[in-house]
């Protein structure tokens, strides 16, 4: 039972010190001590990009820390303690769940959270029994790319009001991001979002742009404010290429960590797309936004040599624990607007090129005019960000960005390879599809 649920761990060495050239694997632990003082730095390198997606997107912190908490822990019992990961919240709903909310509130905003899980939990029972080709074939690279570039592309102007009302705050956010990036080695260099958080923070305190007054008002310990989600089908579409995201994120994240624990983890893609699936639709049933595997905590693992599971654990139970803490959630809901437009600036700009990243990665050819027009229509029609109604169903830009990029490649490539006029790369023979090494971003 313990080796299903993949908390049988042995203890490495002495449990005290990793010897040159070793690495701790992820059915080893050290001494107690030590792997929750590695639990602690993964609660660290995640926390500032998972309290910033509900905070940017009006979603109680508390809620989806202790949804980010149990996702986790579920996804270490479903993939059997075979993949160390951890899961918080990712940037990829913050534009279909701001759309929601503006129509429906919260209630409909987690309705669409709720069914990208189940959407996002089928694909991965699929993947489990037929592998990853058709999703290679659904979404070669310029898609792939496309669909991630244009979702931080369409978020751009939530960034407009704070940059122009609150310009020294705003600046000096993405400003501290930035050199924080660069200046710090490690572990705070991994930190650089929350480094400029902080640094936002007290420019903003300084000007007088924060108040406490919710700070006082709220309980020391208590339940997080749980809701229930409301279902609209004409925001649920808002919500669909998320899905296509997540599992190119899921993917791209696990096959990461097999190379870096030297084990072969493709029979464990299924399992982790129905686990990400699985969190995300609790997120979305209970209060918290969707989950996604993240790169950050893969770089601790990086850095430490520690990819025991046991850590990971560690980190679940400690956002459990941080949820709890209403007065915690209400600081973090002090953040003003200014710090989180700086943040915008840095996370959708980076979530932007991430989209391009895959493109050179896997060199895709804009010479060939399908991949140039698929890509140019997606991009355009997102960045445009029109809203249409259609048979009472609203699609705004994500939604019909992504319908544009895959309609367009797969129609064009359809007519060339009937009439023989544009060359196209051959999908059977051709170089399968090697999703983006994951970035600093969840």
């Amino acid at each position: 039972m313990t080796r299903r649920l993949g908390i049988g761990w042995t203890v490495h060495g002495d449990g005290r010190r990793i010897a040159p050239g070793e690495v701790v694997a992820p059915d080893e632990r050290l001494g107690w001590p030590q792997t929750i003082g590695v639990g602690v730095q993964h609660v660290m390198a995640m926390f500032g990009a998972t309290v910033l997606v509900p905070t940017i997107t009006g979603f109680p912190v508390t809620a989806s820390l202790f949804f980010s908490g149990v996702g986790t822990l579920l996804f270490l019992v479903i993939t059997a303690g075979r993949v160390p990961s951890y899961l918080g919240s990712s940037f990829a709903f913050i534009a279909p769940i701001s759309a929601a909310m503006n129509q429906h509130g919260i209630g409909g905003a987690l309705g669409g959270v709720l069914v990208t899980g189940v959407a996002l939990f089928l694909v991965g029972l699929v993947v489990q029994r037929a592998g990853v080709g058709w999703i290679h074939a659904l979404m070669p690279p310029v898609v792939m790319g496309t669909i991630v570039a244009l979702i931080g592309l369409n978020l751009a102007g939530s960034t407009t009001q704070a940059m122009v009302d609150v310009p020294l705050t705003t600046f000096s956010t993405t400003l501290a991001i930035v050199v924080a990036a660069v200046l710090f080695k490690g572990l705070l260099g991994r930190l650089s979002i929350l480094l400029g958080i902080i640094v936002g923070y007290l420019v903003a305190l300084v000007q007088g742009q924060v108040d406490f007054a919710p700070v006082g008002q709220a309980a020391w310990v208590g339940l997080p404010p749980f809701h229930a989600p409301e279902f609209h089908w004409n925001v649920l579409f808002l919500f669909l290429p998320v899905v296509l995201v997540l599992v190119a994120e899921n993917i791209g994240h696990v096959k990461t960590v097999g190379l870096m624990t030297g084990r072969d983890l493709e029979g464990s893609y299924g399992r982790a797309l129905m686990a990400d699936g699985l969190s995300t639709t609790l997120s979305g049933a209970g209060g918290g936004v969707g989950t996604t595997t993240y790169a950050e905590n893969i770089g601790v693992m990086a850095s430490s040599r520690v990819y025991s599971t046991a850590a990971y654990w560690v980190a679940g139970c400690t956002a459990l624990a941080l949820a709890f803490l209403p007065k915690f959630g209400a600081l973090i809901n002090t953040i003003p607007a200014g710090v989180l437009g700086g943040a915008g600036i840095i996370l959708y700009g980076m979530i932007g090129v991430m989209g391009v990243r895959i493109w050179v990665q896997n060199s895709v050819d804009f010479s060939n005019t399908i991949n140039l027009m698929a890509a140019g229509t997606g991009l355009i029609v997102a960045i445009a960000n029109p809203t249409l109604d259609l048979g009472g169903m609203q699609f705004g830009g994500i939604a019909l960005g992504t319908a544009m990029v895959l309609v367009v490649f797969h129609l064009m490539t359809f007519i060339a390879r009937w009439r023989g006029t544009e060359p196209v790369p051959a999908d059977p023979d051709g170089e399968p599809y090697e999703s983006a090494e994951p970035g600093r971003l969840g």
